[in-house]
């Protein structure tokens, strides 16, 4: 046991138990609790405070112990800590890159210092982080602190940038985003969850002491997430970020829903990652990897077996094996226990056979390492399985099959390869929809590894130089964000107001307004409410057309059309995808007058205005074309000796609902970039300016682009916008409306997760579209691809 010297080193090495921890590593953590009376205050303003009549939240260790406790910040807290940010971002903005960089360096020679109380402290509060790799993000985000100015121009950054994380996550995922936050030049705030709350206020200790000026960093500690929120609702505050389960993202979501802030999930804790194993892998490395994963290492994901059936017997031969003799994992609690019987037992009425290590205890939190052979892909211990040490084990046939498997779950964090053929390795890698692939390895985690997590996994993208971005705002715009309090609304009743459409009666006018349709699939069709509005000219003159209603059917049987054309447009060559932006430029250009006329009418613009416009469009279209095969992936250094790639890939279906102003050159801005890295995308024009967009189908008619890649669809926009956000198949939303339809869907679009870019009318003026700013460009088509790093080892 841990602490014992009655052992010789022969012993310990033949029954690989702990050996003795020295006297001076296990009361450094203990020393520094004790002098903090084990109670545990806030860090505001570059110190520990510990105001009188705060909630106390207990921390315990596995077995039950209370480590220490902390306080539950109150309103007054929290507006105190966004001040001190307020104060603290300032100062540290203000300093030069090279300071920053300094600072950030210096910290590396204080936990060197400090190292033992940090990781004992660490093991603790079972807030997973080893030194090493604390050194290794200092390292690292010290270099970018350096670099900023130089290699991401036009870029400032955000401000007060609040993160959040779960009770369940490690302080590793917490701090892959605080630092960058830092070296990008913004203060932060930490909330972070019970275990990584006392490791997280003694970092922030630390990294006063090495220079860090006051309030750049604080931190609040809380009962729940919830605290994140009234951090948020702070003018002071310009984004919130979160890493952790689900079910608290999701909480977050809803509780910062109209505040006007951005916020981005990270669903790391309790992923499913599919570990494959093919028959051309090395079967007892794939094994001995595949149970230190599942049942050894403290590891915040679930990992699910699939093996090729010609080697299925082998594997789960070899699993009985290195399973012989292995003793029951801890689990965080009797309700996990419950949790896990319930799938076991689940699992023995599907006919699944059971591996175990030995015979699961009566009661307690503890189970031993089990392998469940033989479950069905549907079942939810293989979709989402509980917290413990269950191995589902799955077979298929063929590489395709695999993939199918791989691609079943609704995480798409992770997942690990095992083959000595490197063709078979990249291809699986490619078509797996997850986030990091790791080939012949897994859980190999450093900050220059982009980590996106596809589909339900991320909103946002973590590590590498990707990373850096979503703490940064383009220089183009004018404010960082603008607040609101949330509107008191019916989420349940957003966008069901009595519509408003009239069928069209033109028999008495001589010359009758043109009827426009929609653009589903590559034609031209009839809403499925077959109803129609007029299109007045500015003022309320004259009906200009009669549009289309377009309803909650339209929007489906739009997706439907996308998402059968996305995959193969995806997979075109970047330079096919080019030719074909190409040609559509060349299209609107030779319907350059009918273009012209449209916007002049429905804006009231000059003839010369609208021409510039046209003209505009034209170009923006040439332009993403060129940027279709330079927008590329890298390899990256990594300080393990193997290859790692950093790959974009599309978001998928894509939801636009446009803005009023410029709304030619904003569609084709926001369309093209979309397209041009292999999105297909469902368009909602501007409810003011329609006719534009609508004039537009006759240039995606005469193009080369796949039929059903891009949709229009004209109708109210707070009823479209319900549709998009309820449909589980749109990856991301781009909305410009109103102040509800942002609320609207920073509140739902949480299950299944989608990436949202939301913009308010009010704030519309911020975006100048006819500049063609370096930093509109790539902020527009960064939020057009996620990323996929793939780890390579070598010998």
């Amino acid at each position: 046991m841990a602490g014992s010297t009655s052992k010789t080193v022969h012993e310990i090495f033949h029954s690989m138990e702990y050996g003795p921890a020295s006297a001076s590593s296990t009361a450094t953590a203990q020393a520094w609790l004790d002098h903090h009376s084990r109670s545990l205050g806030l860090f505001i303003d570059g110190k520990f405070v510990r105001p009188a009549d705060r909630l106390i939240c207990s921390l315990t260790d596995s077995k039950g112990g209370v480590v220490c406790s902390t306080v539950s910040a109150e309103d007054g807290d929290v507006s105190q800590c966004a001040s001190s940010a307020d104060g603290g971002y300032k100062t540290w903005s203000s300093l030069t890159c090279t300071q920053r960089s300094n600072i950030l360096l210096r910290l590396v020679s204080v936990l060197g210092l400090h190292g033992q109380c940090v990781s004992e402290l660490c093991e603790l509060c079972e807030a997973s982080c080893s030194l090493s790799s604390l050194i290794r993000l200092l390292q690292f985000y010290s270099s970018w602190a350096q670099l900023r100015d130089h290699l991401i121009s036009n870029w400032s950054p955000v401000g007060v940038v609040v993160v959040v994380s779960s009770d369940d996550c490690s302080l590793y995922s917490l701090m892959l985003k605080v630092l960058p936050a830092l070296a990008m030049g913004n203060s932060v705030v930490v909330v972070p969850g019970r275990s990584a709350a006392p490791p997280a206020l003694l970092l922030a200790h630390l990294f006063t002491t090495a220079g860090l000026p006051a309030g750049a960093l604080n931190v609040l500690t809380g009962s729940d997430v919830t605290l994140g929120a009234k951090v948020a609702q702070n003018s002071n505050v310009s984004y919130v970020t979160y890493s952790g389960n689900k079910q608290d993202g999701s909480v977050l979501c809803k509780a910062t829903a109209g505040v006007g802030v951005p916020v981005s999930v990270s669903s790391c804790i309790g992923a499913t990652c599919p570990f494959i194993v093919f028959e051309s892998a090395d079967i007892n490395s794939a094994v001995d990897e595949v149970i230190q994963a599942a049942f050894k290492k403290k590891s915040e994901l679930r990992w699910l077996l699939c093996v090729q059936e010609s080697v299925a017997e082998s594997v789960v031969t070899r699993l009985k094996l290195r399973m012989a003799g292995m003793k029951c994992v801890a689990l965080r609690g009797d309700a996990d226990r419950i949790l896990v019987d319930a799938a076991v037992q689940e699992a023995k009425q599907q006919g699944a056979t059971l591996v175990q290590s030995c015979v699961p205890p009566p009661s307690g939190a503890q189970y031993p390492p089990t392998v469940l052979c033989g479950a069905a892909p549907s079942s939810p211990f293989v979709v989402s399985p509980p917290p413990g040490p269950l191995l589902p084990v799955m077979t298929f046939r063929s590489n395709s099959e695999a993939v199918v498997l791989g691609n079943h779950s609704p995480h798409g964090h992770a997942a690990s390869i095992w083959t000595e053929d490197l063709t078979l390795a990249l291809e699986t890698a490619k078509s797996l929809l997850v986030g990091s692939v790791w080939v012949n390895s897994s859980s190999v985690f450093d900050p220059c590894l982009p980590v996106s997590g596809h589909k339900d996994s991320s909103s946002c993208t973590d590590g590498g130089q990707e990373g850096l971005y979503q703490f940064l705002r383009p220089s183009f715009s004018s404010s960082p964000c603008s607040h609101s309090s949330p509107v008191s609304m019916d989420y349940s009743k957003f966008g069901t107001e009595a519509s408003q459409a009239v069928i069209p009666d033109s028999s008495d006018l001589a010359s009758p307004p043109p009827s426009y349709l929609h653009f589903v699939g590559g034609k031209a069709c009839k809403s499925v409410s077959g109803s129609s509005v007029a299109v007045q000219a500015p003022g309320g003159g004259s009906v200009l057309a009669f549009c289309p209603e377009g309803g909650r059917k339209d929007v489906r049987n739009a997706v439907e059309a996308a998402i059968k054309v996305q995959p193969g447009w995806m997979k075109r060559s970047p330079c096919a995808r080019a030719q074909s932006l190409y040609t559509l430029a060349k299209g609107l250009e030779a319907k350059r007058a009918e273009a012209v006329t449209s916007v002049s009418a429905q804006t009231g613009v000059s003839l010369a205005e609208a021409e510039e416009e046209v003209e505009l469009s034209v170009a923006r279209l040439r332009v993403w074309a060129t940027y279709c095969d330079k927008v590329q992936g890298e390899s990256l250094p990594m300080p393990q000796s193997g290859t790692a790639l950093s790959v974009p890939e599309a978001l998928g279906v894509i939801g636009i609902v446009l803005p009023d102003k410029s709304p030619l050159l904003s569609m084709v801005t926001l369309l093209g970039a979309a397209v041009a890295f292999g999105n297909a995308v469902v368009i909602v024009p501007s409810r003011k300016h329609p006719l534009p967009a609508l004039t537009f189908v006759q240039v995606l008619q005469s193009s080369e682009l796949p039929a059903g890649l891009v949709n229009i669809i004209t109708g109210r926009p707070d009823q479209l916008t319900v549709a998009i956000a309820n449909h589980s198949v749109i990856k991301a939303v781009w909305y410009w409306g109103s102040t509800e339809g942002c609320q609207y869907l920073q509140y739902t679009c949480t299950s299944p997760l989608k990436t949202l870019w939301l913009h308010r009318h009010k704030d519309e003026d911020g975006t100048d579209w006819t500049q063609s700013h370096p930093s509109l460009l790539e902020d527009t088509w960064r939020k057009a691809v996620q990323w996929k790093s793939v780890w390579i080892p070598t010998a």
